[in-house]
């Protein structure tokens, strides 16, 4: 038996070291998003099984007798902090990082097996932490993930921004048809959603104001994207303003849906299966958009292509091709720059690792049942205030050129 244990801990080893290999080889960024990932299984796993194994942990407060929902709470924030922690430190030893000579590239890049290692003791090490200071990260982290929430909009913004300006390029009627179409589809997808929301959250029989004005908010915001991207003064299109109405219209649904499930207003709260698939689709989300974080901070570095050699060195004199083989050997040695902020990325991880465990935490709530995530009304409202923040964002971008025609926006 103890030969099979030891053949079977060989070969995860191996297999963790194949792994960490590979990555080295193809892509830090899929390490990086593996970890993160890895994080939010552990997460989930210990909110839901972990709390009777915290109870019994002497160092975190036994004095008071605290509730199910406290230790779920603790397991999902040490996770966080150990995950916070690695990330953070390596954001702060990245900042600076410019071209591929600097020594700190090899540490991005490689070393996964220590990485590995590393996180795994950090997120061990957050749960010798003491409660004062769990405290306190739980606070700041609340702040962290509406900076997450920020950076998400912000580059949503430059996405839409970027795709419609790559079709209006392109300079063709059927691009431009395309335009036309995408944007009415859009248009037609989030006033349905907001009237299928009026069904949801609007039962006969209650009084459900709040539901209404979020709803009738959302609508008007979509109609005001529309008229103020075609006013003539404005360079604006309907394209980024479909966009933005859809997304509007999405956060004004989870933030409905993160209702207490006891509010009669709340038309999902005898259906737990909905809830199953927003978190698993939120969870989605949350991976993507710090991919997409990630990828967009890298494309705003200009790669300096390596010059090309000239194929026509049979044609020169010797001492020529030896002169210029040496200039292109030196020039191979020369630094080039790296393809995204390292310290950027690395940023992006930690504060999307602070939302991720407000997710789960229910923004540190334990006033609603453990059996739901993201429930409560701190999750409405954090909802609707980014849907608010994005739509004011956008309203900025269009009326900002004319309103300081001396300034050049990018």
């Amino acid at each position: 038996m103890s030969c099979l244990l030891s053949c079977c801990a060989s070969l995860t080893c191996g297999l963790c070291t194949s792994i960490a290999s590979g990555i080295s080889q193809k892509s830090a960024r899929i390490g990086y998003c593996g970890l993160f990932g890895a994080s939010l299984i552990l997460s989930w796993v210990l909110r839901e099984v972990g709390a009777p194994l915290l109870e019994k942990i002497p160092w975190i407060d036994s004095s008071h007798t605290h509730t199910k929902e406290w230790y779920q709470v603790q397991a999902v924030l040490r996770v966080s902090l150990g995950n916070f922690l690695f990330f953070g430190i390596l954001a702060l030893i990245m900042i600076g990082v410019k071209d591929q000579n600097d020594r700190r590239d090899s540490w991005h890049h490689g070393g996964w097996s220590v990485k590995m290692i590393i996180w795994l003791l950090l997120v061990i090490l957050s749960f010798f932490i003491p409660d004062v200071i769990m405290i306190a990260y739980g606070f700041i982290s609340k702040f962290g993930a509406g900076l997450f929430l920020l950076i998400q909009v912000i580059i949503l913004l430059d996405c839409t921004h970027n795709w419609n300006d790559a079709w209006v390029e392109k300079d063709e009627r059927k691009w431009y048809i395309a335009l036309l179409v995408v944007s009415i589809g859009c248009y037609i997808g989030a006033y349905a959603l907001s009237g299928i929301l009026f069904i949801w959250f609007n039962p006969s029989g209650y009084d459900c104001g709040l539901n209404v004005f979020f709803l009738v908010m959302t609508m008007i915001l979509a109609f005001l994207f529309a008229v103020i991207s075609l006013h003539p003064q404005v360079n604006g299109s309907l394209l980024p303003a479909s966009v933005i109405s859809v997304y509007c219209a999405y956060l004004c649904y989870t933030g409905l849906q993160s209702e207490p499930r006891d509010y009669e207003c709340n038309g999902l709260n005898k259906s737990r299966a909905v809830n199953t698939g927003t978190l698993v689709l939120g969870m989605i989300t949350t991976v993507l958009s710090v991919l997409y974080s990630a990828l967009r901070a890298g494309s705003s570095t200009t790669f300096l292509s390596p010059p090309s050699s000239p194929r026509s060195g049979g044609n020169k004199p010797l001492l020529e091709e030896e002169l210029e083989e040496g200039k292109r050997k030196k020039e191979e040695k020369e630094a080039k720059p790296v393809s995204y902020s390292y310290s950027f990325f690395h940023l992006i991880f930690a504060l999307a690792t602070m939302y991720s465990a407000m997710l789960l935490s229910g923004w540190t709530s334990t006033n609603e049942g453990t059996d739901l995530i993201d429930v409560g009304w701190t999750s409405v409202w954090v909802r609707i205030g980014t849907e608010w923040v994005t739509a004011g964002l956008y309203i900025w971008t269009l009326v900002a050129p004319s309103l300081f025609p001396d300034r050049e926006f990018a």
